[in-house]
């Protein structure tokens, strides 16, 4: 058996959210609807009549996508800011947060929130992102074993 590769499995829970996520926010410019609003009205301007927090979950939601699957003629899973798993991190508390105050958003923000945990897991034990997306990272040669 082999051994789970932790970001592998986030960044599959991520790219989930952040489908989930752009489309709440195309559902949301239809019917836009906060998910607090049953405790307080202060933040339906958030939604109408312009609606701020659909575009931000629509950015949002296409940067992270973008981020965990990265086409090849952009170059940019070659960077340092796609290998990093502490930038993530730091990105996706911001997209689950905005997701969750959206109504048809609680669901990626839900995600969002496991997928930082998976990711959390995989750099609390030393995992690295590979510069090619989707590929196994290198072992390490060990002497003296046959």
């Amino acid at each position: 058996m082999g051994k789970l590769i932790k970001n592998h499995w986030a960044r599959l829970i991520v790219l989930t959210a952040a489908l989930y996520q752009i489309a709440a926010a195309l559902e949301g410019f239809f019917w836009p609807k906060i998910f607090w609003d049953f405790l307080t009205t202060n933040l339906d301007p958030a939604v109408r009549p312009v609606p701020i927090l659909q575009l931000i979950n629509l950015l949002l939601g296409i940067l992270a996508f973008a981020w965990e699957w990265p086409l090849p003629i952009f170059e940019f899973a070659r960077t340092g800011m796609h290998r990093s798993i502490e930038a993530r991190l730091a990105v996706y508390p911001l997209a689950s947060l905005s997701a969750l105050l959206l109504y048809q958003g609680t669901n990626p923000g839900i995600y969002y929130l496991i997928g930082m945990g998976v990711y959390f897991w995989a750099y609390s034990e030393g995992e690295t992102v590979c510069p090619e997306p989707w590929s196994l990272p290198r072992r390490r040669h060990r002497a003296g074993k046959v």
